[in-house]
């Protein structure tokens, strides 16, 4: 049986401020009406990060909007929501986020086979003159492709 991925949200932001070391995939636990509003794609993940909590992996400041057509039972918005991994993957995680200056942030947000899932990136910081650094070399190499392509058109 052939794999159905879509991606519904995605972390722009995390790339920028953050050297990503390691990717993982983990379950997400909904509640209600969450799961129609993330498959409507009402979901952002700006400023949100995990942390581990007694054995367990905590989602923070994952914004998924209320369902227009919910009731009053209507789920927060920003409420913390758990992440389903195995024991042995959080022991792993928990050694290396104790780890200086390492954190785990959700890069996208997706569905897969009918459940959502969360890529999680075990991350570093990014100093300022690292910044300047991805930029000096995102514009060299767009100076690069333009010099190509404009040889290839003659």
């Amino acid at each position: 049986m052939a794999e159905t991925v879509r991606t519904l949200a995605t972390n722009r932001k995390a790339k920028h401020d953050y050297h990503i070391l390691e990717t993982m995939e983990a379950g997400i636990v909904l509640k209600g009406t969450e799961i129609k509003s993330v498959r409507n794609g009402r979901v952002n993940l700006k400023d949100s990060f995990a942390r581990i909590e007694g054995g367990e992996i905590i989602l923070y400041n994952m914004h998924i909007s209320p369902y227009d057509y919910g009731n009053r039972e209507n789920h927060d918005p920003l409420r913390p929501r758990k992440l389903l991994m195995h024991k042995a993957e959080i022991r792993r995680l928990v050694g290396k986020t104790q780890e200086k200056g390492l954190t785990l942030i959700p890069l996208s947000i997706y569905i897969k086979n009918g459940y959502a899932k969360v890529e999680l990136a075990l991350a570093k910081g990014k100093k300022l003159y690292d910044k300047r650094e991805d930029l000096k070399r995102k514009q060299i190499n767009r100076e690069i492709e333009r010099a190509f392509s404009d040889r290839n058109r003659f």
